[in-house]
């Protein structure tokens, strides 16, 4: 079995501001590097004790040049960057030539209360729904699993997103490093978040058949900016509506034109 493994950051344990997620402010930035790296090798150490032949890693935070390759094991393809296409932070998973997705580091979506950091593709919008839900970044690349029809097997990050992601898909194994009360952290222990991430990963890959993303027959989306203008910008996609000056709306039957909606209005361009 191959697997692939999309890691982010703002999940990490006990990651708490901004300015630990930037390679612009190293001293605070380096030890959450470290620690990302050491979850992303924990959950790759895992893939490969439950069999895993092969593993295809997405480096998926902001310049997508975090983790210290040199640090996991040979049997890990690193892709570092962004290629700029349509997958984002899933980029790699083109066919279903894989047994299971991994998610490390995820954080909870935008407008929610579980992560201090929480937010969904970037800070210039205060929320985005998808079908009525709240989206994070779990859920829409988990919905670009299923249209390969690959299943998401695990998740490591903060509580409220665990809990999200046991709902969606309640066989796949979640391991909680984070608690957000206001602006704040309560985390475990990194050592400990590095065992159960290991112990997850393996029990995860183990039973990924169970896993399978329930996918909708249609999708619908509406995405509500902080500021207007860019509201205004982002509604000339083909086939969005622009409603009360800040919220861009997009529907439709196929989950691929979805992400081109969101490569359009959710991009940092």
């Amino acid at each position: 079995m191959r697997v692939f493994i999309s890691a982010d950051i703002e999940g990490t344990c006990g990651i708490t501001d901004w300015a630990e997620t930037e390679r612009s402010t190293p001293d605070d930035y380096k030890p959450f590097q470290k620690q990302m790296t050491r979850e992303v090798k924990a959950a790759c150490k895992g893939a490969l004790d439950a069999g895993a032949e092969g593993i295809l890693l997405k480096d998926a935070h902001d310049s997508a040049r975090n983790i210290d390759v040199s640090a996991l094991p040979e049997e890990v393809r690193v892709l570092r960057g962004w290629t700029g296409d349509l997958l984002s932070m899933m980029s790699g998973l083109d066919s279903d030539d894989f047994g299971a997705v991994l998610f490390t580091g995820y954080h909870a979506w935008a407008a929610c209360p579980g992560n201090p950091l929480s937010h969904t593709m970037n800070l210039r919008n205060e929320q985005v729904l998808l079908n009525g839900v709240l989206a994070s970044e779990f859920l829409i690349n988990s919905y670009t699993a299923g249209y390969y029809g690959v299943p998401v097997a695990f998740l490591s990050g903060d509580e409220d997103l665990c809990a999200f992601a046991k709902e969606l898909i309640p066989e796949m194994v979640t391991v909680p490093v984070n608690k957000g009360i206001g602006g704040g952290v309560l985390s475990i222990h990194p050592d400990v978040a590095v065992e159960r991430i290991r112990a997850g990963a393996k029990a995860a890959v183990e039973k990924a058949h169970k896993c399978k993303v329930p996918m909708p027959d249609h999708f619908e989306s509406q995405v509500r900016f902080r500021e207007h203008k860019l509201a205004y910008s982002k509604s000339f996609y083909p086939g969005a509506t622009l409603e009360e000056g800040k919220t861009v709306c997009f529907s439709t039957g196929d989950w691929y034109e979805m992400l081109r909606f969101y490569h359009f209005v959710l991009s940092d361009g």
